[in-house]
């Protein structure tokens, strides 16, 4: 197990699209729901224990080897917003184009070639882990850290938000991290031996009808 392919695969500036969202953060700055650190730390600890744990969950099934379809399918059925089916799909595509040319397997070129429309995020996220050697709790964390750096990465840009005062807020989320990511490693493990419904399916409904009105905005800074 490789601690720098961690690293790597964590990394902001790993060529795999994140960068063009703002995980509902545009709209909720728009709404008057972020204005400041202080709620941004709300906005970022909310999505953490809902999708985030979710989409950690999903990645570190997949990590453990579960099948990536049945698991994109799992993914669909905890994804209500069509919107957000849409991007987590768009993501998918360009993460496992990254993770093909990063670290190639044939697991994942298996996948590629059966879901050619793109498979949800996490689920290549959690299989590009596997790919690298890593493991589903390893996953897990990757899947976490990006529930809530996206959005506060959109926030400095969005708001002009002190990026110190960003990071901090990322730093203090640091053991709920790291707890969340636990818990989806443990539902990774009881879902491989009682099956997939052992998997949560934490959801914000508010994220979800944000991303539908954001996706019809005319003009916006963020794709999703």
């Amino acid at each position: 197990m490789s601690r720098a392919a961690l690293l790597v695969l964590a990394d902001g500036r790993f060529p795999a699209g994140g960068h063009a969202h703002s995980g509902g953060a545009e709209p909720a700055v728009k709404a008057g729901r972020i204005r400041d650190a202080r709620d941004l730390a709300d906005f970022c600890r909310g999505r953490l224990h809902t999708t985030g744990l979710t989409s950690a969950a999903l990645a570190a099934a997949a990590a453990l080897g579960l099948d990536p379809l049945a698991l994109d399918e799992a993914a669909d059925a905890r994804t209500p917003s069509p919107a957000l089916r849409a991007t987590a799909r768009k993501l998918g595509r360009q993460m496992l184009r990254a993770a093909r040319s990063t670290w190639p397997s044939q697991e994942l070129d298996a996948l590629a070639a059966a879901r050619p429309r793109g498979v949800h995020q996490p689920v290549v996220l959690g299989l590009a882990a596997r790919s690298a050697a890593l493991g589903p709790e390893d996953a897990a964390h990757c899947a976490v850290y990006e529930a809530v750096s996206g959005p506060a990465t959109a926030a400095v840009r969005l708001l002009s938000l002190d990026p110190f005062e960003a990071t901090a807020v990322l730093a203090r989320l640091a053991p709920e991290l790291d707890a969340v990511a636990g818990r989806a490693a443990r539902a990774a493990a009881a879902a491989a031996v009682e099956g997939l419904d052992a998997l949560p399916a934490a959801s914000a409904p508010l994220l979800d009808l944000t991303a539908e009105a954001h996706a019809a905005w005319p003009v916006r800074l963020f794709a999703s």
